[in-house]
């Protein structure tokens, strides 16, 4: 009888214990979803492989930090963007994925949350979110896109939760009002967005 496969959680407790096989187990099953998601939100490949590897000797030095207390996917995610988001920052600030990346997935391999990042990123939601300050849309990234809660946003980005919630709040608001202008500007309705 085959035993079953360990889940993620006893494969970080091995990993926290010293087993470089079920750290090698953790990459084969989160590497390629990680690495889509990253370059998802840069266009420089070499700086999302250099995000994706620290990720996974950050989760080797730090595998015995994990609690327990949610997905093992979303605390790898988490370490996963604060990797890029570093790296970012120390470049000046993330760049939206070019054309040619999107292009680089074909639609066979494009998930629906795939296209609709490339419809907002290359739509008016886009342009809106592209013309905030860089704090702003860092907080609307991390809560919004990334889907991460605004203390694990506080966290990857170094300020109070109250911080984030605020930068949401103003970065919603100014989106809200350059899509309603630009709504305005070209005749079309926005209902539901007033």
């Amino acid at each position: 009888m085959d035993t079953p496969a360990p889940s993620d959680a006893d494969l970080l407790a091995q990993v926290a214990a010293g087993d470089e096989r079920a750290l090698r187990e953790l990459v084969e099953r989160h590497w390629a979803w990680l690495q889509l998601r990253l370059r998802r939100r840069t266009p420089d490949d070499e700086l999302a492989a250099s995000a994706l590897q620290d990720t996974f000797v950050a989760v080797w030095r730090s595998a015995g930090r994990y609690r327990g207390d949610g997905d093992v996917g979303a605390w790898l995610w988490g370490i996963a963007i604060r990797q890029l988001v570093s790296r970012l920052r120390a470049r000046g600030g993330p760049r939206p994925v070019s054309a040619l990346t999107a292009a680089a997935l074909s639609p066979a391999v494009r998930s629906a949350e795939d296209e609709l990042l490339l419809a907002v990123e290359h739509g008016d939601v886009g342009d809106a979110l592209r013309g905030l300050s860089p704090e702003l849309r860092q907080a609307i990234q991390a809560t919004v896109v990334d889907g991460l809660t605004t203390r694990e946003a506080a966290r990857l980005l170094g300020v109070p939760v109250g911080t984030v919630k605020s930068r949401v709040r103003t970065a919603k608001a100014r989106m809200r009002a350059q899509l309603l202008a630009g709504a305005a500007n070209d005749g079309t309705a926005m209902e539901g967005w007033a």
